[in-house]
């Protein structure tokens, strides 16, 4: 016989579910804890514990899920000890950042469910397996586990487990550089998203998570703007702390884009704190972003304290190999680099076009231009497939870096130009510019002095403009060099050696050809190169170039 206070406890527990569908959590906690002192039924827990990881309480999420679980087993109830079990992998993930424990949950569910009926609970445990996979860099795991949930999500009638199957699976394919399928995918199930089919209310959010990190991803960064609207008028729906702290990390880094970034630190601060306060294992991307933005501010310390707090992930060193260039110290930046490409999936193609942008240009400035070929081959393969204006942008940039370095000026100045005007029509202003006082130097170095200084001088106001102070301080060098005052009597300062070194820089000799006909090692040189810009305070070996016409040095005898 089912007791009066067993029945209240019943109807208490579902208008704790009405409560969450309609993301009234404090409501629905009360609901929850009021029907718990009736008796501890894991159901009962199960809801407790969504509303406490909506309103960010760790430790009862813990608590609550542990209990169901235990509670469960002891009825011998397996699907719904799976269940949670499910959910627990991805508390362990979204709180402690700990992949390790995720997995070991997510194998617990999969032995209880090995001997019954495929159901929902399956579906649930495919999407996790497949999000770890994804995370972990194995996008072909990815989509299979993608496929999956779809599909069971699809015969067994869950509307949650088809769009996030279809979400897995359109991220898994962008990742591996196949974008017109990915898309497709994505597009799809974001329209359910919005459609209200969901209903578990974080089915829609992650959906929406894919869509914006696929944009970010292939850099379509007004598309990506457009879908953290959506996801940002969910987060205000739902008043979820994770949620803000997703759409604000993205608002982050496509104002960082657009070349707003006073927009882009009110966000990406924001995003840390909304992290750091409810998912401290998170909090990692905004912070990257935000070094990121520091380093082009020239707040170099402030973005290595950033970068020290997040790890050594790929995008974290890449930033780092940044700061390294900036610093003149391209070793470093390569080494970085490598490391950052070796974390890289073989699958996961997209993820390498930044790494191997810089590490071309990392390769020219030590002299190997062997490697910086290798490097920007991949980069035009990928820009040509993806038909990718920011990607193929990037290739012509580092095409152009190395045509100068062997004194092709005109090609690297053809290059530079149309990567600007790319770069410019795609609003992407701080890369823009950046690029213009690449061309100013191409300029300069095809004695188009007066269009250099033209081209130089927009560009430094521009960037000044920004308060990016490290390509700043390079365009006014640029200025600099197109001015008949530009070289003061420097040749004083260093020796015969550098002088003859600077001699056959200006010819367009690699490293490797000067080291070969002063009979020295090729480390030798490289270091007499880096002493020579050093004392001359010249920001490339094409501006060394100009110096030594300028100077006279190469009127003087060998």
């Amino acid at each position: 016989m089912v007791t009066r206070s067993a029945r209240t406890a019943v109807a208490r527990s579902a208008d704790g579910f009405a409560e969450l569908a309609a993301g009234n959590w404090k409501a629905a906690k009360r609901r929850f804890e009021t029907a718990l002192r009736d008796g501890q039924d894991p159901v009962f827990l199960e809801g407790l514990s969504w509303a406490a990881w909506w309103l960010d309480e760790a430790e009862s999420v813990f608590s609550c899920r542990e209990r169901a679980y235990r509670l469960y087993r002891q009825r011998g109830d397996a699907a719904g000890a799976a269940r949670v079990a499910v959910w627990l992998a991805v508390d362990h993930l979204d709180f402690h950042g700990a992949p390790v424990v995720a997995a070991a949950w997510l194998r617990r569910a999969a032995r209880l469910l090995e001997p019954l009926p495929t159901g929902p609970e399956h579906g649930w445990l495919a999407f996790q397996e497949g999000y770890l996979a994804h995370l972990a860099g194995d996008s072909s795991a990815a989509g299979r586990c993608g496929r999956t949930a779809a599909d069971i999500g699809r015969r067994h009638g869950v509307a949650d487990l088809e769009m996030l199957g279809l979400a897995l699976e359109g991220g898994a394919l962008v990742a591996e550089a196949r974008v017109t399928e990915g898309m497709r995918c994505l597009d799809e199930a974001t329209v359910a998203a919005l459609g209200g089919e969901a209903t578990v209310p974080i089915s829609s959010a992650w959906t929406f998570c894919f869509m914006v990190s696929a944009c970010l991803e292939v850099q379509d960064y007004e598309r990506a703007f457009e879908w953290c609207d959506r996801i940002a008028e969910f987060a205000r729906r739902y008043q979820s702390r994770y949620m803000f702290g997703f759409c604000r990390s993205h608002y982050g880094a496509v104002e960082l884009r657009r070349g707003r970034w006073n927009e882009a630190e009110a966000q990406l601060t924001t995003a840390a704190g909304d992290y750091e306060r409810s998912r401290p294992a998170l909090v990692g991307d905004a912070l990257v972003w935000l070094a990121e933005l520091r380093r082009r501010q020239g707040r170099t310390a402030e973005a290595i304290e950033l970068l020290d707090r997040t790890g050594e992930g790929i995008a974290a060193l890449v930033c780092r190999s940044r700061l390294a260039m900036d610093d003149g110290n391209a070793p470093a930046a390569i080494e970085h680099l490598d490391r950052a490409l070796r974390q890289i999936a073989g699958e996961r193609v997209l993820d390498r076009a930044p790494a191997l942008e810089l590490l071309a240009r990392a390769r020219i400035a030590v002299g190997d231009l062997a490697g910086a070929t290798a490097a920007i081959a991949h980069l035009r393969e990928l820009g040509t497939r993806l038909d990718n204006l920011a990607i193929r942008a990037g290739a012509q940039l580092t095409e152009a870096a190395h045509a100068a370095a062997v004194g092709d000026h005109a090609t690297a100045r053809r290059l530079r130009e149309d990567a600007a005007d790319a770069l410019t029509g795609g609003g992407a202003v701080y890369e823009a510019l950046v690029a213009r006082v690449d061309l100013a130097s191409s300029l300069l170095a095809l004695g188009r002095v007066r269009a250099a200084e033209e081209m130089a001088g927009r560009a430094l106001d521009g960037l000044v403009a920004l308060g990016a102070v490290v390509e700043a301080t390079r365009a006014r060098r640029v200025v600099a060099e197109c001015t008949e005052d530009a070289y003061p009597d420097q040749l004083g300062s260093i020796t015969r050696r550098e002088r003859e070194v600077l001699r056959l820089v200006a010819r367009g000799l690699t490293n490797r050809r000067i080291a070969e006909h002063l009979v020295v090692s090729e480390h030798t040189i490289h270091r007499h190169v880096t002493n020579l810009l050093r004392k001359l305070d010249l920001p490339s070996r094409t501006a060394a170039a100009t110096f030594a016409a300028r100077s006279g040095l190469l009127d003087e005898d060998g």
